[in-house]
């Protein structure tokens, strides 16, 4: 449905602090599909596992989504790979496609001790059936490169 891209340029390895850049890249996957950010009820997130990028990503989900973040289910699908590298947005375009198919979103794996900062829907353990109608994958990376897919369930 959408597809948004931006290149902050901000650092070689440390997204920008308040997620300029990766809140540019989801709007303008949002305004690209042509839809509110209201109807989006799940994102998969880059979500590395690292305080500073996990810090970043949720920031610049609050910017994007204001209010409506809490509501929005995030799962992250490395907590179950790892970080893939150059198969990381592909392999999370699946999930998040199947996702959709299959009325089902992953959780995330090994959240035992939140960071109280990143303070959003983030899944724990354990899959939730949940049939979402759009689904943000978020793919991030070194040097402020940010892309975001959105995937809309099909009605065949």
């Amino acid at each position: 449905m959408g597809y948004g891209a931006s290149g902050d340029a901000y650092h070689m390895t440390a997204p920008h602090e308040d997620g300029l850049g990766m809140a540019q890249a989801m709007r303008a996957a949002i305004d690209e599909a042509g839809i509110r950010p209201e109807d989006v009820d799940h994102i998969n997130a880059h979500a590395t596992s690292t305080y500073l990028n996990d810090l970043c990503e949720t920031k610049a989900i609050k910017k994007v989504f204001g209010d409506h973040a809490k509501n929005i289910r995030i799962t992250a699908n490395k907590s179950m790979t790892g970080h893939l590298l150059g198969a990381a947005g592909g392999m999370e375009g699946v999930f998040s496609v199947m996702a959709l198919h299959t009325g089902i979103i992953p959780g995330t794996i090994n959240r035992d001790t939140p960071d109280p900062e990143c303070d959003l829907n983030y899944m724990a353990d354990g899959s939730e059936k949940y049939q979402a109608e759009y689904v943000l994958c978020n793919s991030f990376g070194f040097g402020g490169t940010n892309c975001c897919m959105l995937y809309k369930r099909w009605k065949g």
